[in-house]
């Protein structure tokens, strides 16, 4: 029998799971779009808890930031992303104070996470950089120590670790802004996006209660798994594309890149991960040879990912699971399509997006395998109660 607990997670955990896609589709919308850096400062976008709409505002903000103009097509889109991921990690944080509310020394330990996350922000915001950062790594540590520590299975400990992530995603996102766009932390940026939304998924798949009776798809767990890892890597290569404008490095060429099959290329300087601090990243600032090499190893990676999916569609179909191995392939031709009218057709705002959302799907269509192989379990039901 699920204790109370248990169903407002499984509701809480989906609504969750169902806002972090939209917010990973939302933030790709503002990354493409050019909108990173509209606000040029965190958490406020030209020290407003909004952005500037009347006349004077503007002009105030104008005053302020002579080095970037306000703009309000870019601005708001910006600044509704920090509201939406506000929102987000509210949500998560009850999860995670639900989760750990039985044990009192770990709620404790949530409730001061979250202390020191606002600390840390406050902090930063009269720029005393120093305090702020020590304040944001015990918020991070704390809900993390907890994840790891919480006598419950696995759904709640990722309920708790969620919490973790979106903290330190809160961070990466203020170091988007601060570092000018600084393409490790920009991809940084969206694999913690796709962490959270992971870890919120998983969640309400084992409190939902999706599972396996017995051990018959055991065998596949290892095969999912190391599926997983290859798509969050192709994920990273994404990531590391976009963040340096090396989309169409190759032109509006498929399969070749600039009418080769391999063009000048330079993939020591397209993969030195850590530049220089000062620099504006926003367009890029690699040459034409280290952004051809940034897209070739994106375009071989999905070609890994793609024969590895497809071979584990086909097996998780005729190992007896045929609704998740379709799930699987149409996820993945989807992808693909998607990826290849991003060169094509020189990079729709929308196809882009998109292909960041196809992305989260597909991601999720593995958890949901990985969930499906595992035995069935009521994640709810509480095992031995402590109160330290």
């Amino acid at each position: 029998m699920t204790d109370r607990s248990t169903l407002v997670l499984r509701r809480l955990s989906l609504l969750a799971a169902v806002f972090a896609f939209g917010l990973v589709m939302f933030g790709a919308f503002v990354r493409l779009s050019n909108a990173g850096l509209s606000c040029p400062d965190w958490p406020t976008c030209y020290g407003k808890a909004t952005w500037p709409t009347a006349p004077h505002e503007v002009a105030k903000a104008d005053a302020a930031f002579p080095q970037r103009p306000f703009e309000d097509n870019k601005a708001w889109r910006e600044q509704v992303h920090r509201m939406l991921a506000g929102t987000l990690g509210c949500a998560v944080f009850a999860m995670a104070l639900i989760a750990a509310w039985r044990q009192r020394a770990r709620a404790v330990a949530v409730l001061l996470g979250a202390g020191f996350a606002v600390v840390g922000i406050t902090l930063y915001m009269h720029h005393d950089f120093l305090w702020s950062t020590a304040a944001s790594a015990l918020a991070i540590g704390l809900p993390l120590a907890v994840a790891l520590t919480l006598p419950r299975p696995g759904a709640w400990r990722a309920s708790v670790l969620a919490f973790a992530v979106i903290i330190f995603q809160a961070m990466l996102g203020m170091w988007t802004v601060t570092l000018l766009l600084k393409p490790i932390v920009v991809m940084g940026h969206l694999l913690g996006g796709l962490t959270t939304f992971a870890l919120l998924a998983w969640s309400a798949l084992r409190y939902a209660g999706v599972g396996a009776d017995d051990d018959r798809y055991a065998g596949l767990r290892r095969v999912v798994v190391l599926g997983l890892v290859l798509l969050a890597v192709q994920i990273a290569l994404g990531g590391w594309t976009s963040s340096n404008y090396a989309a169409l490095a190759c032109g509006t060429d498929f399969p070749k890149c600039l009418g080769q099959w391999m063009p000048p290329t330079d993939f020591h300087q397209g993969f030195v991960l850590w530049r220089e601090i000062g620099v504006n990243y926003e367009g890029g600032v690699l040459d034409l040879a280290a952004r051809s090499a940034i897209q070739i190893a994106h375009r071989i990676g999905a070609l890994v990912v793609f024969c590895y999916l497809g071979w584990l569609a086909h097996k998780v179909a005729r190992a007896g699971l045929r609704p998740f191995g379709i799930a699987i392939g149409a996820a993945l031709v989807t992808q693909v399509l998607l990826g290849v009218s991003n060169v094509h057709f020189g990079l729709p705002l929308w196809v882009a997006t998109a292909h960041n959302g196809v992305a989260a799907v597909l991601l999720f269509t593995l958890l949901a395998t990985l969930a499906r192989t595992q035995r069935r379990r009521v994640d709810g039901l509480p095992l031995v109660e402590s109160t330290g």
